[in-house]
């Protein structure tokens, strides 16, 4: 059942802390309460003192606000007997002479009074009070299990479901009067009969007296005497802790004990009764301060009403006194309450009588400080300095101080005397793959050696290992190798600032294999290791560092703006310096009210805009009460004990001004905030180190029946443009685990907000989820989500034009149920929830890009045990295994195919079933694992020892196959050591590979402290590398809004281990992306001229930065000590990145060329790249090298980051555009680009295979990952050949729309010119065929690992990237890799997505548009870039002197392999006795004209030939007539202007290129006699056909793959296709045949040719009969080869692969 909620009206003061005190059980209250009432009945005839009573207590109703004194009282009838023991207890007690600890024992003491009174059966279970107060007691549910009936018609029942051990929390915010209570406030006792019933939680006993139903007695008048002795016990803390003070009581009409109060509170205002707090509906209206002191005369004058007993003691009660001694109640039992058995809930008459239990270190400081601040309002002392305050009540987090803990033994393991795991320097990165060319491979390796002027070269296998290398260099510069240690020698790499790794063969390295691919020079540097640098290791004042986690979370960068303890304390002492000033100032203090206030608000800003409700009402009782009279003070009796032995008694009286108590209330408050915000959030890991442990007894969890509920009170600072834009507000509170709601989510009420200091929203509402807490696992979290429910008459409001009518989602938070102790939270909780909606002022919501993030603080209280409910973790089973044989046929089957899925959200209830249930079968499939687990039924209590046998017996899963197990749909912290267990196998190079999953997966953790964070800090402290990316990783993580406060501390416990040097080097590194994001942002303002202004100015200021050297965040190795400003400059693409140019540290190395972008979020790039490189290392290790260009991309911070720029590149589109707007449907354009730089024919054809290579890696990994918006310029190609993609803003799918059309319409991009450069030509040739298979090898090769890379993208669903945020996202990768397909199937597939991309116009025309959109920033190329297609340099007349005389000689025929005519130009300058000759064709001679119009806009130019030519173009008619023409064109051009004539354009065009140096002059030509043309054929055939024969399920599977260099008569091409038979077969029933390939002599088809219902023994008789003809549309078609093979020969167990020659038909 559930706690009452507690909504009861009642002020409850905030707890500074928690203590081991017990609940005051029922009995015991109800108890004392009759005891004191007996005694004001057995002495209400003394009457000796009446009339100083009375006089007393006029005195306070004069000082009092209220107007009406009436206190409801409940009377307990008791027996004669009791009168009596109670009047004897009375008569040996000297009242003036009890001190303050002596009344607290009294009051606390059971045998005093009289024993065993009981409640009428004619009383509810809660107080008469006057229908004002009672009404919410009795119109209002309190219990989830059983209902209170509503009114007193009936009689009050509870049905209890189970003994509630698991009261509601006190709630520090407690709020006034409670909705349904009613404003009318009777002037006469309300005596109310009930019905006789017996209710559950209070045993009745038959011998307590009954009343007559309808009548209860009067209450009798109290005796000055007890009055006495009752004043004296209100003022002690006891009393103060278990009851209300005067004022409330006459806010309540009766005496309720206060819920949550400090063991030594006494901040007991005299106002409190007074809400006026906007959250309570119900107003007491009559009520008013504003009464003349008539009226104030009046009341007192009338005397209490009907004589109520407490009247008169209520009148009498003094302030508390200055300071209270240290008195600790005992314990007392939830389930027995003063030795009394209780049964079901524990209920008392406030709802709650549960005290918030504190700390008893923390409660010994409060009483200090409480009386250094009574010593303050007397005058006496106030010089409490913020800091000190801090210190006294500083509290720690201690899930952070454990986790700080652990860091620390953690550093200790790894000491800076241990190179191996200390090194100073990176690494280079080592990648383990099987080599195309075999282990004997040689390379040329450059190693620079300190003694040789030269570098030393030689050639060495790449399987040689490091030292074998170093020693061959040390013989160089080393006679004796026996004198040598060759083990202190390394080698660096020339450039960067990392170091081969010894123990490893050369070609593994990443640097030599990357060498190798893009054949560059390897150049490595041999260096001592008393000589390198080792600045980034850790240093023996690194290990004695003492911890300080706040020191290095300053060091970190936060996306919201964190109070710091200095700030607090400074806002501490202004607000202690206001209040001394103002109790200093008697009777001009409502000047420093106002001050005041201000301060606390102050204070409550820095909280995170948290406002308790001791706070609101603390203000409001201090405006009320320095608004008063002056006269109206309190007189309070005080009595000073003198000497004992004469017993002289000194009374003295004086007066306590209200402001001074209200302000001693206030201080209270802000302390009790305090307290509750740093327990929190606080950072602080104390001192000495030492956690407070827990004083309660503890009860395990699994014995715990109680259901689970809390109550949510309140979210605080709400923006203030919600307000408008939002009406109400409510919660979805959901209980997870493993990612999945264990019950229905239930909502909240819907509630506006309000406005104290700052907006907030109120529910105080108790929640409950029908689960015992026996049955949570773990791992549970509690996940709440804000709503707001849109404001249809707000300005802007989409529900204005009925756009939306549903909620908005706001945001969340989630918390574990069982903290890090594995103790079940309890009492109050701060929850931080971050919200990235943002609302316009207008009143609509902004959309998702741009938006910044809030910050709201949630509260919600959770019920306080009187012991710690304990998770203990079962005891592991043993699970038999049997083997998988043993299974039925059908199982074993049914199991295949479940393991052959390659997510686990794909199993249906029954796969889980059956995974579940033959789990014991299940072990020899090692990577079922995850599949079983999450088939598991249940991960309560009774179930995790089956779980965790499994776990424990399985054999160890690999590395990469054990990511899936961190998953958020592995919650538990078994499983996910486990995995980290076996993830330990990792090499740290493979891990910085998968180091965004890891870090990802920190977000499934449970608690800080766990294997997975230390797994990650233990590598980071012995590698470089790894902390080098681990730390970027986390600071991009700083701005996830649920996560990042996590990330942040993990932030600081990495820079806390990492030592100073690495410190040290991240703080510049920092500094320098802050300094280049404000200039990409002036950059990217400015417009036109003002760019390159702005770029320079910035650039100048960040030179001043390199004072000394400074890594890349791009990579580690990458050193820079400073900028080449005069190369920096910016793209002209919407987002203006700067391209950087830096300075090499190392000066063997070149210019360091990377890209800074601002606006864009660069991590969905780093995703897609990684993805790509995880695909080339799978190619390179199944010794598949496609040659990919894999470049560096990091994100630096929210919607910036660095990209490395690939040298010698360029984009397709400008590639394209050098032939015009049209370009791109050209076929020639990348072909002639690539022969501009590779010259040679072997250069050429070098350049061609990369691309092929590269070409086939881009359109399967586009494919796979489904990246889209894919135009020419975001394609780019090296000047070797390679080909690769950048941009990767839209990928799984998500295409880029141009309106309601999808811009990428083709499969992957695979263009005509593409096809060019591949064929070699315009038709297709066997390089084609090679290209194919490449593509459908490598896209097979992936299939195979489709499990691994759905488990690498589902890490990062909760990664918040827009385009990877359902499984709907993953379902698009899974579709793509066609899990359930056969190898032969996948090829067929792949093979018809390469004739469809091949054979789409819709790439061309995106092409097209792209260009025409791109127009604005035509032009000629800078000075860096080439100004003609053909020439990769830029020449003019200094360099190689001016030209006399321009000729075109003459022209001749070429093949390359079509036929064309170039045009030979005879090229005469100053100084030079022979011409040159030079080579053009026409179409470089029109971009030179097109060119020159450009450069020189307003000049005549010559004309230009007419390129369009009626018939042929390339015959020798046209080149002759086009020879003359270009002649007079340059005759013109170069005696025409000077400017023209003598500019870089025309001095380029005419400089000899490498092309025509090789071709020495005309003699060099290639004469048309030596050209071979293809001749007809003589009746020969020829060619080749490859075919896969394989076979299964009775069938047999013919593919035809491709067909090679075939023949024809006269030596046209052919329309060739295939045709099959299985003979003998005189029916001809066996014929099949593929599609027909239009004018080719190299067909690919790649077609499946299937003969069903065939037996392997009727195959063996049988033979393939395959004819190659070519399809004739006018005649016969015309047979080109053929050939028979006879099956018998064929293992058709296997799969077979080959390629057979075509024979004549004679053969066949």
């Amino acid at each position: 059942m559930a706690q009452i909620s507690s909504r009861n009206g009642f002020k409850q003061p905030a707890t500074v802390g928690h203590s081991g005190k017990q609940a005051v059980g029922k009995e015991e209250a109800l108890q004392m309460e009759a005891e004191a009432l007996a005694k004001l009945q057995k002495d209400r005839s003394q009457s000796l003192k009446e009339d100083r009573a009375m006089k007393s207590a006029s005195s306070v109703c004069q000082k009092s606000p209220s107007t009406i004194q009436e206190y409801d009282l409940i009377h307990f009838p008791e027996s004669e007997n009791s009168k009596k023991q109670a009047a004897d207890a009375l008569s040996d007690l000297d009242i003036e002479k009890l001190t303050s600890a002596e009344l607290e024992k009294l009051l606390l003491d059971k045998n005093f009074g009289p024993k065993k009174i009981t409640r009428p059966h004619t009383l509810p279970n809660t107080p008469l009070v006057s229908p004002s107060f009672s009404s919410q007691f009795y119109n209002r549910a309190l219990f989830s299990g059983g209902q209170w009936t509503g009114g007193l018609q009936r009689p009050i029942i509870q049905t209890a479901s189970y003994h509630a051990t698991y009261p509601k929390q006190p709630d520090p915010f407690q709020n006034g009067f409670g909705p349904g209570q009613s404003s009318y406030r009777p002037s006469e006792p309300v005596y109310i009969g009930l019905r006789a019933h017996q209710y559950m939680p209070f045993p009745l006993q038959p011998a307590a007296p009954v009343h007559p139903a309808g009548v209860l007695p009067a209450y009798s008048t109290v005796t000055p005497e007890l009055a006495k002795l009752y004043d004296k016990i209100a003022s002690t803390s006891e009393y103060l802790k278990n009851s209300k003070s005067s004022n409330d009581l006459e806010s309540a009409s009766t005496m309720v004990p206060k819920l949550p109060v400090c063991e030594h509170s006494n901040d007991v205002s005299k106002f409190d009764w007074l809400d006026l707090d906007p959250l309570n509906k119900a107003r007491i209206e009559n009520l008013e301060l504003s009464q003349s002191a008539a009226e104030i005369e009046q009341n007192a004058g009338a005397g209490p009403v009907a004589g109520d007993p407490w009247e008169q003691v209520l009148q009498k009660q003094s302030p508390p006194e200055s300071s209270q001694p240290d008195v600790k109640n005992e314990g007392v039992s939830l389930k027995q309450t003063s030795g009394k058995p209780t049964s079901g809930v524990s209920v008392t008459r406030s709802l709650s009588l549960t005290l918030r239990s504190s700390s008893s270190q923390l409660s010994d400081r409060m009483q200090g400080l409480n009386t250094k601040i009574s010593q303050g309002e007397n005058g006496t002392s106030n010089d409490l300095a913020g800091e000190n305050i801090l210190e006294q009540i500083d509290s720690q987090n201690g899930e952070v101080a454990a986790f700080w803990q652990e860091l620390v033994k953690l550093r200790s393991t790894f000491p800076y005397s241990d190179h191996s795991t200390n090194p100073g320097y990176v690494l280079s990165p080592v990648m383990l793959h099987r080599d195309m060319n075999g282990e004997n491979a040689s390379v040329k390796v450059s190693i620079e050696i300190e003694e040789f002027q030269e570098p030393v070269t030689f050639t060495c296998d790449v399987s040689s290992h490091v030292e074998l290398i170093i020693m061959q260099a040390l013989c160089w510069a080393h006679d004796d190798l026996n004198k040598v240690d060759i083990g202190s020698y390394i080698l660096k790499v020339c450039g960067q600032e990392e170091v081969l790794q010894n123990n490893h063969c050369l070609g593994s390295h990443e640097y030599i294999q990357n060498c190798r691919k893009c054949d560059t020079e390897i150049k490595l540097q041999l260096l001592n290791h008393s000589t390198i640098s080792r600045a980034l290791a850790r240093t023996a004042d690194d290990d004695e560092t003492p911890t300080d986690l706040e020191k290095y979370l300053s060091q970190v960068e936060k996306p919201f703006k964190e109070i710091t303890r200095q700030c607090l304390a400074e806002l501490l002492e202004v607000y202690h310096n206001r209040t001394k000033a103002c109790l200093q100032r008697e009777g001009k203090q409502y000047k420093m009210v106002e001050q005041i206030i201000q301060s606390v608000k102050d204070i409550c800003n820095a909280l995170d805009g948290a406002e308790t409700k001791a706070v609101t009402d603390a203000v409001k009782k201090l405006k009320r009460a320095v608004n008063l009279p002056k006269n109206k003070t309190v007189e309070v009796k005080s009595k000073d004990s003198g000497d004992s032995s004469n017993g002289a008694k000194n009374e003295s009286s004086h007066a306590v001004n209200p402001v001074n108590a209200s302000i001693q209330a206030l201080t209270l408050a802000v302390y009790d905030l305090l307290q509750l915000y740093l327990s929190s959030f606080s950072r602080n890991t104390g001192a000495t180190g030492n956690l407070p442990q827990s004083t309660k007894c503890t009860k395990e969890a699994q014995t715990t029946t109680e259901h689970l509920q809390f109550t949510l009170f309140a979210a605080h600072r709400i923006p203030g443009a919600w307000v408008s834009s939002f009406e109400k507000y409510f919660l979805m509170c959901s209980l997870t685990h493993n990612g999945k709601d264990l019950f229905k989510p239930v909502q909240s009420k819907k509630v506006g907000t309000y406005r104290n200091f700052f907006y907030h929203i109120k529910w105080d509402e108790l929640i409950s989820f029908p689960v015992q807490i026996s049955q949570l696992p773990l791992e549970s979290l509690l996940s709440l989500s804000l709503h707001g429910v849109l404001n249809p008459s707000a300005a802007g409001s989409p529900d204005t034009n009925k756009q939306r009518k549903g909620p908005e989602y706001l945001g969340r938070v989630s918390m574990p149920l069982f903290d890090f102790k594995r103790v079940l939270t309890s009492e109050t909780k701060l929850l931080r929830l971050c919200t990235s909606i943002l609302v316009n002022p207008s009143g609509g919501t902004t959309g998702r890009k741009g938006i910044s993030m809030e910050r709201i603080v949630l509260q919600v209280d959770f019920p306080s045990f009187a012991f710690d409910i304990v998770y203990c973790p079962p005891q592991p089973s043993r699970v038999v295994e049997l083997g998988f044989e043993t299974l039925d046929q059908s199982f074993q089957k049914q199991l295949l195919e479940l393991f052959a899925k390659d997510l686990t959200f794909e199993l249906t209830k029954a796969d889980k079933e059956l995974l579940w249930d033959k789990r014991q079968h299940c072990f020899s499939n090692c990577n079922s694992l995850p599949k079983i687990l999450a088939s598991a039924p249940s991960w309560d209590w009774d179930t995790l020892p089956e779980i965790y046998s499994l776990l424990y017996q399985w054999t160890p899963l690999s590395p990469v196959a054990a990511l899936e197990l961190l998953d958020s749909k592995f919650a538990d912290q078994e499983v996910r050591s486990t995995a980290v267990n076996w993830i330990e196998l990792m090499t740290d190079d493979e891990l910085v590979d998968y180091l965004p999953q890891f870090v990802e997966a920190v977000k499934h953790e449970c608690y800080l402290d766990n294997a997975l964070v230390k797994f990650l800090l233990s590598r980071a402290l012995a590698n470089v590398g790894v902390a080098h990316h681990l730390y970027w990783l986390l600071k991009n993580a700083l701005h996830d809004p649920y996560f990042g406060m996590r990330y942040e501390l993990l932030l600081g416990a990495l820079l806390y281990v990492c030592g100073q040097g690495l410190q040290q080097e991240f703080e510049k590194q920092t500094k320098l992306v802050r300094k280049l994001g404000v200039v990409a942002e002036k950059v990217r303002q400015a417009s036109g001229s003002t760019r390159q202004v702005a770029l320079q100015e910035g650039m100048d200021r960040i030179q001043s930065f390199f004072k000394n050297k400074c890594r890349l965040p791009l990579n580690p190795s990458l050193v820079a000590k400073e900028l080449n400003v005069k190369a920096c400059s910016f793209f002209s693409s919407n987002a203006v990145p700067l391209k950087v140019t830096l300075v090499n540290a190392d000066p063997l190395g070149d210019e360091i060329n990377v890209m800074f972008k601002i606006g864009e979020d660069l991590r969905q790039d780093m995703l897609a790249l990684q993805m790509i490189k995880i695909m080339d290392k799978i190619w390179l290790q199944e010794g598949l090298d496609l040659r990919m260009v894999i470049f560096k991309c990091i994100s630096t911070g929210k919607d910036r980051g660095m990209v490395e720029l690939v040298p010698s590149s360029e984009t397709l589109r400008k590639i394209q555009v050098e032939y015009g707007v049209t370009g791109s449907f050209k076929d020639k354009p990348l072909a002639e680009w690539l022969r501009k730089y590779n010259a040679t024919e072997e250069e050429y054809e070098k350049a061609s295979e990369n691309f092929i290579y590269s070409c086939a890696g881009c359109c399967v990994a586009t494919y796979v990952l489904g990246i889209c918006d894919r135009h020419n310029d975001n394609i780019m190609l090296r000047s070797t050949g390679h080909m690769f993609h950048i941009d990767f803003g839209k990928f799984l799918g998500h295409a880029q729309m141009f309106g309601s059309f999808r811009r990428d319409r083709a499969p992957f991009v695979l263009t005509s010119d593409m096809a060019y450069v591949i064929n070699g030509g315009e038709k297709p040739t066997s390089r084609f065929q090679l290209f194919v298979d490449l593509c459908c090898q490598s896209y097979n090769l992936i299939r195979k690992h489709a499990n691994h890379f759905l488990n690498l993208l589902s890490l990062m669903l909760s990664s918040g990237l827009p385009e990877l945020a359902t499984v709907q996202d993953l379902k698009y990768v899974q579709d793509a890799l066609q899990p359930q397909t056969t190898d032969a199937e996948a090829t067929i597939f792949f093979t018809r997505l390469i004739e469809s991309s091949l054979g789409s116009m819709a790439t061309k025309f995106n092409f097209l548009i792209h260009n025409l959109a791109q127009l604005r920033f035509s032009g000629l190329p800078s000075n860096e870039q080439a100004m003609l297609s053909f020439s990769p340099k830029t020449y003019s007349i200094k360099q190689d002197g001016r030209i006399k005389e321009v000729t075109v000689y003459t022209y001749q025929k070429r093949y390359n392999p079509d036929k064309y005519y170039i045009y030979v130009v005879r090229v005469l300058r100053e100084g030079q006795i022979a011409p040159a000759f030079i080579f053009r064709t026409f179409d470089e001679f029109q971009e030179l004209h097109n060119k020159l119009g450009i450069l020189f806009p307003l000049w005549k130019l010559p004309g230009f030939p007419n390129k369009v030519v009626l018939g042929r173009t390339h015959i020798k008619d046209v080149a002759s007539k086009r020879k003359v023409e270009l002649n007079n064109y340059v005759q013109c051009l170069m005696n025409g202007s000077t400017e023209v004539a003598e500019c870089d354009l025309i001095y380029t065009f005419f400089r000899p290129l490498g092309r025509d140096e090789k071709a020495e002059g005309i003699d060099g030509l290639v004469k048309p006699s030596e050209i071979v043309l293809p001749s007809p054929n003589t009746g020969q055939v020829g060619g080749e056909v490859k075919l896969s024969i394989s076979y299964r399920n009775n069938t047999l599977f013919i593919m035809v793959m491709h067909i090679r260099d075939l023949v024809t008569e006269d030596g046209a091409d052919p329309n060739p296709y295939v045709k099959t038979y299985l003979l003998p077969d005189p029916h001809k029933i066996t014929k099949h045949k593929t599609k027909v390939s239009r004018k080719t002599q190299n067909p690919t088809y790649n077609e499946m040719l299937v003969y069903s219902g065939y037996s392997k023994e009727l195959l063996e008789q049988r033979e393939l009969q395959l004819s190659v003809l070519s399809a004739e549309s006018l005649r016969e078609n015309i047979y080109l080869g053929g050939l028979t093979l006879n099956l018998k020969e064929f293992d058709l167990s296997k799969e077979t692969i080959n390629w057979y020659k075509l024979t004549a038909a004679s053969n066949a």
